[in-house]
């Protein structure tokens, strides 16, 4: 009798699973699809929440200006993926300057648009930080949660626990041991580690993946992220090679005609376009890192970079969905190296040179004596002017201090694997502004010299040196939109 009630109980429970299998599945034409995940199906999706914790991201675009759009574009894009993954709004701390979806040259106004045939990603993303208040005060602030040290913005901060997972995001333009800003100063590397390591101190977070999209990305971390701190990064590049834009007007593929600049960057649309299609649950930190490695070395061409991880290597083989989330509508989209997004090798443009694409653009695309052709050509030279400048500045103060026959080596060796870009960088800091005040602001191009002004340091030569070699170098300097005295100092 017992055996005969328990065959009929395990009966009546495989019907009831039956009836709710079968209500949950969807049949379009002669395919079957169930569910795809018996972990969702048997658990709730509150508990699955609970058990990875709180997800936290901080998104940054370091730029300003129209031939920047992808910037803000990539950080847009990002913002919508992890909604659609189903991190809260309010978990989300989203930086950017907001002066491309309305201005002037936008084809689009109101839209931005992170790929070629994309849709809109512009669209509800907030206003956390804008403008002005798109600082490295604010970016630090925010990391660590403290919400007292913001200025101006929303004073939105990453309010997390012991148990939650942070994802941090960065998008812009960087040099050797630093990255852009839309304001002054800029952020270093010394200075940014130093904050994660505070981070780890307070216990208020489980682990944290940062992803980093910047020219010489890779010096952020290289010989100064350390093990032990559970944080996994990436970075575009490593730490002595430009990153790329992509999506730039006359290269393959190509923005709609009507757009005059660069629609985003090779890394950054490369672990977007693959988290857009794949269940996160299936696809892990590693995996991804493995597929946007090959999709930024672009086939290894002239137009891609090395991408680089560092930090604890250990977390790398935890799913994405830890801190991305998941979109459902991919829940059937299980990743396998097979079935990752390709594109055949493409162009792209050197993330420097994507300004004086625009201008070129824009030039070649105005009519013959219009203003628009007039300004866009005032652009272009007066860039290439301050790069110049910028150039020959860099070289005579090396062979002022360093003699002619041995400044080059000095002003270009890079340190081998392992070790950071500086020494001190107090000094650093110190002999930028020295440099600044004499010869004018380094601004987004200038941080290539970045090196060359950390090795002026390793070097030895003091700050009174610094200021005497450039203040024989730069009698004069450009006054142009890049010149210190109308934005202040980067360091």
């Amino acid at each position: 009798m017992v055996r005969y009630l328990a065959g009929a109980v395990a009966l009546l429970v495989v019907v009831s699973i039956s009836a709710v299998v079968e209500s949950r599945r969807d049949i379009v034409g002669d395919v079957l699809k169930l569910p795809s995940e018996v972990s969702s199906f048997f658990r709730p999706v509150a508990e699955e929440e609970d058990s990875v914790g709180t997800r936290w991201a901080v998104l940054i675009a370091g730029s300003n200006g129209y031939w920047n759009y992808r910037h803000q574009a990539d950080i847009c894009h990002a913002y919508q993926l992890l909604r659609r993954g189903g991190v809260k709004e309010e978990n989300i701390v989203v930086f950017m300057y907001d002066d491309i979806a309305y201005d002037e040259e936008n084809p689009r106004p109101g839209v931005i648009i992170n790929s070629p045939h994309g849709s809109d990603v512009y669209k509800g993303v907030p206003k956390d930080y804008t403008g002005e208040d798109v600082t490295v005060n604010n970016v630090f602030a925010a990391i660590l949660g403290d919400k007292s040290a913001t200025t101006g913005g929303s004073g939105k901060v990453v309010d997390s626990g012991p148990n939650d997972h942070i994802f941090i995001y960065y998008s812009d333009h960087g040099g050797p041991g630093v990255l852009g800003m839309p304001t002054n100063p800029y952020m270093y590397a010394g200075d940014l580690v130093d904050v994660l390591k505070k981070k780890h101190a307070s216990g208020t977070y489980k682990s944290m993946v940062f992803y980093l999209e910047a020219c010489e990305s890779g010096s952020i971390f290289e010989g100064l992220l350390p093990e032990g701190l559970n944080i996994y990064a990436t970075t575009a590049s490593n730490a002595y090679e430009s990153s790329w834009g992509t999506y730039c007007p006359g290269e393959y593929p190509s923005p709609p005609p009507e757009y005059e600049t660069c629609l985003g960057d090779l890394y950054s649309v490369a672990w977007m376009e693959d988290s857009d299609i794949h269940n996160l649950r299936t696809e892990t930190l590693r995996q991804q890192y493995q597929q946007v490695k090959k999709r930024t070395s672009n086939d290894n061409s002239g137009w891609g970079s090395h991408v680089m991880q560092y930090g604890d290597l250990k977390l790398s083989t935890e799913e994405l969905f830890m801190y991305m989330g998941t979109n459902p509508a991919n829940d059937n989209f299980t990743f396998v190296d097979d079935n990752s997004l390709r594109l055949s090798s493409s162009k792209a443009v050197n993330q420097r040179d994507a300004d004086l694409l625009h201008f070129w653009d824009k030039y070649r695309k105005a009519p013959e004596g219009s203003d628009r052709k007039i300004a866009a050509q005032k652009q272009f030279s007066e860039a290439m002017s301050h790069r110049m400048h910028l150039d020959n500045s860099i070289q005579l103060i090396g062979k002022l201090l360093f003699g002619i026959d041995t400044a080059s080596e000095v002003l270009t060796t890079v340190r081998p694997s392992g070790q950071p870009l500086v020494d001190d960088w107090l000094c650093l800091k110190k002999l930028v502004r020295t440099f600044e005040t004499y010869c004018g602001s380094l601004s987004q191009y200038g941080m290539k010299h970045m090196r060359s002004i950390a090795n002026i340091c390793n070097a030895g030569i003091s700050e009174e040196q610094m200021s005497e070699a450039s203040a024989q170098a730069c009698v004069t300097f450009p006054s142009n939109p890049w010149s210190s005295v109308n934005k202040g100092f980067t360091a």
